[in-house]
């Protein structure tokens, strides 16, 4: 599955499904569980409300962080993502 942000020119990622019982044992642990792909926007409430809308399965509630406002999600896959909004410098 290849996913694009509305309006992109040409950036999109390639989401493939396992194939093998190896590959299907690290799903959702390619990186020891820590969270690795990252989904930034500039409007958090807007996107984290139209993703919840759509089903999206948020493992992690949004908080605020030093950096800016985050929440977790799963993809359809297991991949963990953090859907990000940075913080405005000052």
């Amino acid at each position: 599955m290849r996913i694009r942000p509305s309006g992109s020119a040409g950036t999109d990622l390639l989401l493939a499904r396992a194939v093998t019982p190896e590959q299907a044992s690290r799903i959702g642990n390619q990186t020891g569980g820590r969270v690795f792909l990252f989904l930034q926007t500039d409007d958090f409430w807007r996107d984290y409300q139209a993703m919840t809308a759509k089903g999206v399965a948020f493992i992690r509630p949004p908080s605020e962080e030093s950096y800016g406002t985050v929440a977790v999600f799963e993809d359809l896959y297991g991949n963990k993502w953090d859907l990000l909004q940075p913080r405005a410098e000052s």
